[in-house]
């Protein structure tokens, strides 16, 4: 029978927590490491053989500071923590984003805090990154790619009833300092596990010497209770809560005092089957987010006004999958619910005081619902192919309740009228029926197997570039810097062609994949400058729409064992993006780049360095674009060393210097600032030199 998951151009990131199952003996610690799978696999990702783990180089904020390191991911910095990835030149609702199951959707209509910021790397066993659209069952649209961040049961000896591991940071530019703590104890027949991270940083400097806007404290708490009746079968409660305070932006007009996170999980998983079901898979879950940003509390007051913006997004949903198997094939059936409603308001009053005038009603009760149908079908031929197809139906019910409720400042008009100005259109309900699928062949090739994939993906537009109301008018100069959601956007369609190949050998390992994506009626983030059904024609409001575009890319990764003590690897990855309704690039686009790491790996020691570059950008969108990207962006690439120590079987010290040279660099993708009085993008610099130390500890 074959096996049920097929991962298509995928990379499995094993996280340092709780193993598994945990040897009689401690066995060495696993890094918080990289490993590289790419090409198709047709086992689960956690149960694969995979050789040529990376070693852990630096400090990571968050998941999305990690995973910048591997082929095909980039992501956006605003300050020292909520990097924003971008996989094959797509980010923010084109990727989806799934935290132990769960969507959580930030609560900043800036992005100040993507869903990964509230994946707390310590609390997590394993990531899987799926480059492409490869798969129905993870959610609609995915057309960039898959974030699985993953924790699974403990498992525990028969003469041991608890496992833990205890993990201490300290790097001194940004002067960051973390604690992280995973514990648990039960038997065979259920756990009690807790799961906690603190960290604490203040700005960093630039390779220049120039501090970098980018402190934040954060912390985070997890309860986990499990039952399992027997094996094969769980049954578990999940409960976390997240604290992000004081972050500091240099990408922005505003900072946030505050960002907090709770999240209610609970799964029921079985191996045993239900009638014709081989297996079964469920999951509900919700998350509430709280948000606040403000010019004046953590910053010093040099705009025209005091302003702040308290905001909020709640989602509910679940998901329900099982596979029938027969024979040489599987089935995989399934559907998924989710709905989302997001809250956000602009406050602003004289500087020196509590902003308490309703200034723009940002999110004005925006509702998404979506409830998606899903099957899969695996084939294992008698020949040498391998077939597995998906399809894949949503239902999403878009619409709002405060389009006709009037801010507090004259000329500020309603969500409604304001969207008329800008499309003649208001909000009225919106419903959609969005059908999406896959077929993937994969042969043997030679030596080695390849692939090809075609897919459709359906996206819907997302509550700000669908609603947002951000009225942003200056009454002396007349200029027009608001920015304004779009009610009447189509969802966008993405037509892939993939090919893949992939060769392992005992010594080394090579993959490769080129890939094509046409994308109609594409969501544009725009300047309004009279465009096919756009009003206005100002050149400095932000406005959505739909255009035609392309993308297309490769990605290119080799990883060879020199001998018994080092190992090397090495990925490539470009993508090229067209707006091809203009003639023009795409936006937030990064340049090639490249990860080369090589390691020394000892009975006690290993050690290593790690090369990171990026090549110039020189297809910017700047002559009439969007106001997103700042420049064409200069190359650059930074030389990390790093060392392991294992004083002990349960413990490790490891140290290491990011940024070597100390080189002043910036990636290209930016953050486009969305301060009314301060609206041109930022190209937030990285750090410059940082010495950094790890402890880590397990029993």
């Amino acid at each position: 029978m074959p096996k049920r998951r097929l991962l298509s151009s995928s990379i499995v990131i094993p996280l340092l927590g709780l193993a598994p199952q945990a040897p009689a003996e401690p066995a060495p610690l696993q890094s918080l490491t990289p490993v590289i799978v790419t090409g198709d696999r047709l086992t689960d990702p956690a149960t694969t053989d995979l050789s040529l783990p990376a070693p852990a180089t630096g400090y990571h904020s968050d998941a999305a500071d990690l995973l910048r390191q591997e082929a095909g991911v980039s992501g956006t910095r605003m300050g020292g923590r909520g990097i924003d990835p971008i996989i094959r030149g797509q980010n923010q609702t084109r990727l989806n984003i799934l935290l132990d199951g769960a969507f959580i959707h930030g609560g900043c209509p800036n992005r100040m805090d993507p869903p990964t910021v509230y994946s707390a790397l310590g609390s997590y066993d394993q990531i899987s990154v799926i480059r492409g659209s490869h798969s129905v069952i993870h959610g609609p649209g995915g057309s960039g790619g898959t974030l699985l961040f993953e924790r699974k049961p403990p498992q525990f000896d028969a003469d041991a009833n608890y496992l833990g591991s205890i993990t201490g940071f300290y790097a001194d530019n940004s002067d960051t300092q973390s604690l992280e703590a995973d514990l648990a104890t039960g038997n065979a027949s259920g756990y009690l596990r807790l799961l906690g991270e603190y960290q604490d940083a203040n700005n960093y400097e630039d390779g220049n010497g120039d501090e970098v806007r980018s402190a934040y404290t954060s912390a985070s708490g997890n309860l986990m209770l499990g039952w399992t009746p027997e094996p094969g079968t769980l049954l578990e409660l999940n409960l976390e809560t997240q604290r992000e305070d004081d972050l500091l932006y240099a990408g922005a007009g505003m900072d946030s005092p505050y960002s907090d996170a709770d999240t209610v999980r609970l799964k029921y998983n079985s191996e045993s089957g239900v009638g014709p079901f081989t297996n079964i898979h469920s999951q509900i879950y919700q998350s509430t987010v709280d948000h606040l940003m403000d010019n004046y509390s953590l910053r010093e007051a040099t705009a025209p006004m005091a302003m702040r913006v308290p905001s909020s997004s709640d989602t509910t949903g679940g998901r329900w999958y099982g596979d029938i198997a027969l024979d040489r094939q599987v089935f995989t059936l399934g559907m998924d619910y989710q709905k989302n409603d997001r809250n956000a308001n602009r406050f602003s009053g004289p500087q020196g005081q509590y902003p308490q005038l309703l200034q723009a009603i940002l999110w004005p009760d925006a509702e998404l619902e979506q409830m998606g149908l899903f099957g899969e079908w695996l084939l294992e031929t008698d020949g040498p192919y391998t077939w597995q197809l998906g399809l894949r139906y949503d239902r999403v019910d878009a619409s709002i309740s405060r389009g006709d409720e009037k801010p507090d400042l004259g000329p500020s008009p309603t969500p409604n009228v304001l969207y008329s100005q800008y499309y003649d259109r208001t909000a009225d309900s919106a419903r959609e029926d969005n059908v999406s699928g896959f077929v993937h062949l994969q042969r043997p090739l030679g030596a080695g197997e390849g692939h090809l994939t075609l897919s459709r993906s359906v996206r819907t537009a997302d509550a700000s570039e669908r609603y947002l109301a951000g009225f942003a008018r200056n009454g002396m100069t007349g200029v027009d810097n608001s920015w304004v959601g779009n009610p009447q956007l189509e969802p966008e369609q993405h037509h892939q062609l993939e090919l893949g190949y992939k060769q392992e050998q005992q010594r080394w390992s090579l993959s490769a994949a080129v890939y094509y994506n046409r994308v109609t009626d594409y969501i544009l983030r725009d300047l309004a400058r009279g465009q096919d059904s756009i009003l206005v024609n100002n050149g400095t409001a932000t406005i959505y729409r739909n255009i035609d575009a392309e993308l297309l890319g490769t990605e290119l990764e080799l990883a060879l064992q020199i001998n018994d003590r080092w190992r090397t690897q090495a990925s490539l990855a470009y993508v090229h993006a067209e707006n091809t309704s203009d003639d023009r690039p795409i936006a937030q686009t990064p340049p090639l780049e490249l990860n080369w790491l090589t390691e020394r790996q000892g009975e006690q020691w290993d050690y290593g360095y790690q090369v990171l570059a990026n090549a110039n950008q020189w297809r910017a969108d700047l002559t009439t674009g969007s106001g997103q990207d700042l420049r064409d962006s200069p190359g650059w690439g930074i030389l990390n060393l790093f060392a392991r120590y294992r004083i002990e079987d349960s413990a490790t010290l490891e140290l290491g210097v990011d940024n070597l040279f100390d080189k002043a660099y910036a990636y290209h993708v930016n953050r486009a600032n969305q301060d009314p009085f301060n609206p041109e993008p930022v190209l937030v610099n990285e750090p410059g030199r940082q010495i950094w130390g790890r402890v880590r500890y397990t029993f």
